[in-house]
């Protein structure tokens, strides 16, 4: 669960293994990130709100255009399942960390750790 930066969006995790990108004033949805292969634990979205990253229970991580909701860069390491994500203030980096004990920083727009 998140906020954009400027507050319009809200992003959500559903029980159907996608992230809901809400209107925070209406609720309407206005994009759904559907191509998960395992429920989503965290989500979370840049300081400049032009991306997206998800933590999946199936031990990955994706990065995704906020705008288009294109994926853009799945990373691959862990062992377990990715229970928090965040970026780093510029955008350029990305953390995970999951169940197994272990801390990832993951490079945007390589994928590589």
């Amino acid at each position: 669960l998140d906020f954009s930066p400027d507050g319009e969006r809200v992003l959500c995790s559903a029980h159907d293994a996608s992230v809901k990108i809400c209107n925070a004033e209406t609720g309407q949805e206005v994009c759904t990130l559907t191509e998960h292969q395992g429920l989503v634990c965290a989500v979370a979205i840049s300081p400049d709100g032009k991306l997206i990253v998800t933590g999946l229970l199936d031990k990955g991580v994706k990065i995704w255009d906020a705008t288009t909701g294109a994926q853009m860069q799945p990373v691959t390491g862990h062992l377990s399942d990715v229970w928090c994500v965040a970026f780093s203030a510029d955008a350029k980096r990305v953390v995970s960390g999951s169940r197994e004990g272990t801390v990832k920083i993951w490079d945007v727009a390589t994928g590589a750790e």
